[in-house]
């Protein structure tokens, strides 16, 4: 059985994404040995907490390099902030480097509204991509953050929501996907979206 490599660099919820692709049918790892996300079929990257400190303790255990050979290599799926260590750069608390594998950076959400922005929202799919088959317009996925990634091209973009204004929700670029929400709170949608990552893997 193909392998989800659940990358564990000291930031994250990683118990509650294992077990939701367990429920799935998909056999899962969690480690911060490069040598086990190598062999990995798939790598996901879940995060929670400030950028600059993630950033941070990917350089200092080297993960940060062995995530950069693999993408475009096997499916590679950021999740929250997993999703924002992606871009080029953050600028929480102090501008710092991402992994620059989606081009365009990550900022505070412009908007009128609180922040941070929590709950359910309904999700747009301006460009088509396999990570959403099955899911319709205006469908709900779980949000709890105050930072979005601003993309450089439009069309690495394939989810927004609205939270006074447009917000980036995820993004594809090259066989690296993220999602700014979090499929393994959003119930039946969720689900379906990371039963789609898993048939990504070759």
């Amino acid at each position: 059985m193909k392998t989800v490599a659940i990358v564990d660099y000291g930031v994250g919820n990683l118990k509650s994404v294992s077990n939701a692709l367990t429920y799935l049918g998909q056999q899962t790892l969690i480690t911060g040995d490069p040598a086990e996300l190598e062999r990995a079929d798939a790598v996901l990257l879940p995060g929670v907490g400030a950028f600059p400190d993630a950033a941070d303790k990917l350089r200092q255990t080297g993960l940060d390099g062995v995530l950069r050979r693999q993408a475009g290599r096997k499916p590679m799926l950021g999740i929250c902030l997993g999703m924002q260590l992606l871009f080029d750069w953050g600028e929480e608390g102090r501008r710092c480097a991402g992994l620059g594998l989606v081009g365009g950076g990550v900022e505070r959400i412009q908007t009128g509204l609180k922040l941070p922005h929590i709950g359910w929202n309904s999700l747009s799919f301006p460009n088509p991509s396999p990570l959403f088959r099955g899911l319709g317009e205006g469908d709900y996925v779980y949000f709890v953050h105050s930072y979005c990634g601003l993309v450089a091209s439009g069309e690495d973009v394939i989810a927004e929501t609205q939270y006074g204004g447009p917000v980036t929700a995820a993004v594809a670029h090259n066989g690296v996907y993220g999602c700014q929400f979090h499929p393994e709170k959003s119930g039946e949608v969720g689900l379906q979206i990371l039963k789609n990552f898993g048939a990504l893997i070759q």
